[in-house]
């Protein structure tokens, strides 16, 4: 009997639980963003699974009908790596914050990233502590007046991106809180991506840091303060698509069309499948304008796939077939 892929809808993936983020929250557009990309990916329900550690973020297991843990501080990626690597069919998806992915679960983070698991992770990341209320994280700026920096943070912050792409980070994606299309469009090219997909969302905290992103994600002044990057197309923003990045020397730099000279000719194309990734790091780091989409998408093998070549190697040069052919190869005894 052949197998079919049932047709979801969003409702599909939407669980019984009562939804309990702050209203204004940008998690829910997170949630109803990955509710409607599950049914693009012509996979059955039952093959998702969700893993979170300890934060606003990692409620989200509980809101989507779908397999699921919520784990501990900082250890999502860890827990899905082994369920990735145990069933490597799944579909697996981490929801976690800038803390728990990158203070106590700093590590966990930056070698999934260098193994190159074939899993998907969402980074929620609101440049604060939400749910124990307001202190600071490592992704805060200098200066902001936190519950734990009153006189303001004196611990510069990591920028996700250059600490992604500075672990080796194969697919690396940022987008707005508030752009729910684009988001569902790059959870569905980061499934299909075979490596970590690492999708940064630039999340607002409406009780403990509200506008954190707002000079970027403000529907006024997006449009001038992004730039939204495709593959294969030119580096090309602004309200009136007459702003553009070319290159001088080793730096970025922003340039009008038809001032100066310029030309769309002259403006970058985006290329996320550049192994180097020296362009993929500058605009990870650009902040005017920041850049949106998918900056990097390099297909290198996963850990899986390198750990099975090994297998296949190993079982070919040594010719056992069970535990006992193992115990009683080479020198052997007996207790009597």
């Amino acid at each position: 009997m052949e197998n079919t892929i049932i047709k979801y809808t969003y409702k599909d993936f939407q669980s019984d639980q009562e939804v309990r983020w702050c209203p204004g929250c940008d998690d829910y557009v997170i949630l109803r963003s990955i509710q409607k990309a599950l049914p693009e990916m012509n996979k059955k329900k039952e093959d998702f699974v969700f893993i979170s550690g300890i934060g606003c973020s990692s409620r989200f297991p509980y809101y989507m009908d779908t397999y699921g843990m919520h784990s501990i501080h900082g250890r999502a990626a860890a827990i899905a790596t082994g369920v990735k690597l145990a069933n490597p069919d799944l579909s697996v998806w981490v929801a976690s914050g800038d803390g728990d992915s990158m203070a106590i679960g700093g590590n966990h983070f930056i070698h999934v990233l260098r193994r190159n698991v074939d899993l998907n992770y969402i980074l929620f990341n609101n440049e604060i502590y939400g749910l124990t209320k307001g202190q600071f994280s490592p992704t805060s700026l200098l200066g902001q007046k936190t519950k734990t920096s009153p006189y303001g943070n004196t611990q510069p912050p990591f920028s996700p991106g250059e600490l992604a792409i500075g672990s080796s980070a194969r697919f690396f994606a940022r987008l707005g809180g508030n752009a729910a299309k684009q988001m569902t469009k790059v959870f569905i090219e980061a499934e299909k991506f075979k490596g970590t997909s690492l999708i940064e969302i630039l999340q607002n905290c409406v009780i403990f840091n509200d506008g954190c992103f707002a000079k970027y994600t403000d529907r006024n002044l997006r449009e001038d303060a992004q730039l939204y990057l495709e593959h294969g197309k030119k580096m090309i923003f602004g309200k009136e698509r007459d702003k553009g990045l070319v290159l001088e020397g080793l730096k970025l730099k922003v340039v009008t069309i038809g001032e100066n000279g310029i030309t769309e000719d002259d403006i970058l194309v985006h290329d996320a499948k550049e192994s180097d990734n020296t362009l993929h790091l500058m605009l990870a780091k650009l902040l005017d304008p920041i850049v949106t989409g998918i900056i990097r998408s390099v297909k290198e093998p996963t850990l899986g796939e390198r750990e099975r070549d090994v297998v296949n190697v190993i079982s070919q040069k040594v010719k056992l077939n069970n535990v006992d052919d193992l115990f009683f190869t080479g020198e052997t005894y007996e207790v009597k």
